[in-house]
């Protein structure tokens, strides 16, 4: 056993000198927040109140999502329309367009090549301009084009669907599908639930307020995660070791723990010993001692940064 000193009930008199081996009681904290921006709408917990895994704790009212909800189901509608589409091929009346689209085309080339016909005629006998022969040729090749257009349009509608315009249908159906899922996580954020039992410590913002991305609306102390922090100098750090037991002392209540060191780390580098810390030499190095407790101390009471003090 390290030879550590001992302390007792008047080792927090104000005559008693302060020492290291004075440490506080701790608690992990745990930060609420919520991923999207919004107004907040409804608290259901109060400062200082205990709530359980799973409970609400507000409700942040998102305009946006129900708009982006619909604007989604009516992509998927669209999609499944498309989709649809593509696997029974063009109805009957899409096929009664086509077809008259073609004839009228077909009727406009006939007219073409009369009025080309005759034009050539004059044109040969010097009758009508090179301009005026070249216009008419112009639009007859323009109906014909036309007219190969649509019977091209008709030949693919005949022979069914092209498997690529399939794939770009399920492809449009599952973008669709992604967006509205993407839409109910973020319509699920309108809750904020305790993610573990814990007690609220603060709250940052009132009801009505605006709550930005990422910004804790809760602070809380999770519960039985209670353990105590300790601040050593270089000169007595080696009286410890990584699970060493030792006693704690509350020296308040004169109630006794049991604890063991789970973590020993030095401190960054601005907390090193200086002429504003007279306790210990200058230019010491502080470390700082994680101890948790062995046993459950669900029975004890425990306030955070209340003293407690290591015992022989």
């Amino acid at each position: 056993m390290s030879s550590l000193v001992v302390f007792g009930v008047s080792s927090c008199s104000q005559d008693e000198k302060i020492t290291t081996n004075r440490g506080k009681v701790k608690f992990e904290t745990i930060s609420v927040s919520s991923k999207l921006g919004g107004r907040i709408a409804k608290l259901y917990v109060e400062e200082g109140q205990a709530v359980k895994k799973g409970d609400t704790l507000a409700y942040i009212d998102i305009p946006e999502v129900s708009a982006k909800l619909m604007q989604a189901e009516g992509a998927i509608m669209a999609a499944e329309g498309q989709l649809e589409m593509a696997f029974n091929g063009a109805t009957s009346e899409q096929m009664n367009q086509i077809d008259q689209k073609l004839n009228s085309a077909k009727a406009q080339l006939e007219f073409a090549q009369q009025s080309y016909n005759r034009l050539e005629k004059m044109y040969l006998d010097s009758l009508v301009s090179q301009q005026q022969f070249d216009e008419i040729r112009m639009k007859l090749t323009m109906a014909q084009a036309q007219v190969d257009a649509i019977q091209a349009k008709k030949d693919e509608v005949t022979k069914g669907t092209r498997s690529e315009q399939i794939n770009q249908a399920k492809g449009q159906l599952d973008r669709a599908i992604g967006a509205k899922e993407e839409v109910s996580v973020a319509s699920n954020e309108k809750y904020l639930i305790a993610p573990a039992d814990m007690s609220i410590e603060t709250i940052s913002l009132k009801e009505g307020e605006l709550l930005t991305p990422g910004y804790a609306l809760f602070n809380a102390y999770k519960k039985n995660s209670v353990y105590f922090r300790f601040t050593i100098p270089e000169s007595k750090i080696y009286d410890f070791k990584v699970n060493q037991e030792l006693t704690l002392l509350n020296p308040y209540t004169e109630e006794e723990y049991t604890a063991k060191i789970s973590v020993i780390k030095q401190l960054a580098q601005y907390a090193d010993i200086t002429s504003t810390s007279p306790l210990y030499s200058l230019d010491e190095s502080i470390y700082e001692l994680k101890i948790v407790p062995v046993s459950d101390l669900l029975e004890q009471t425990f306030y955070l940064n209340s003293t407690v003090l290591i015992q022989q």
